[in-house]
């Protein structure tokens, strides 16, 4: 009996065989890996004083630069690679600290807006430059402009194409 690949399914070579990583591909996956969780970490950790999480500062953002200070929930949780039972709780906790209410659509009435409340954007207003700063002294910095220009280059066909496996 015949069996189907799929995307996700381990790639294999002509003899079947998982092509397991190089040495050199092993580094810098980990490399990788290390460098995100810890960055992530740091930027988490540089945002308690304010009492942000990295997920609160995400979505602040995406309400800030959005029209009219205002996205629909579903648009929200997939801009935040968030579920919409998740981002619903979250939408809920930064509703009692004032930075964000809910308002119904008016064209679906199914549908909800998350809405950025004054409160929230001089919260934005506060955190950023120093979240800006955190970003920068912990990683900008960290690297010159070639490597900078290099990473984009390299990780822009990762980040296409693993947009295009979400809408798939």
């Amino acid at each position: 009996m015949e069996t189907m690949e799929t995307e996700t399914a381990a790639p294999r070579t002509p003899s079947g065989q998982t092509p397991w990583l190089t040495e050199a591909e092993q580094c810098a996956w980990r490399t990788h890996l290390d460098v995100s969780r810890l960055l992530m970490h740091q930027l988490e950790k540089d945002l308690q004083p304010f009492g942000l999480t990295n997920n609160d500062y995400e979505i602040l953002v995406n309400l800030s630069e959005s029209q009219d200070l205002r996205m629909r929930m579903s648009d929200l949780a997939t801009a935040t690679l968030q579920s919409k039972s998740r981002l619903s709780h979250q939408i809920t906790r930064m509703e009692a600290a004032g930075l964000v209410r809910r308002v119904n659509c008016e064209s679906d009435r199914r549908g909800l807006y998350a809405v950025l409340t004054d409160e929230g954007m001089e919260t934005m207003r506060k955190v950023a430059p120093h979240h800006v700063a955190s970003v920068r002294r912990h990683f900008i910095d960290m690297l010159p402009p070639e490597a900078l220009a290099a990473l984009r280059e390299s990780l822009g066909p990762v980040a296409e194409h693993l947009r295009g496996n979400r809408k798939a």
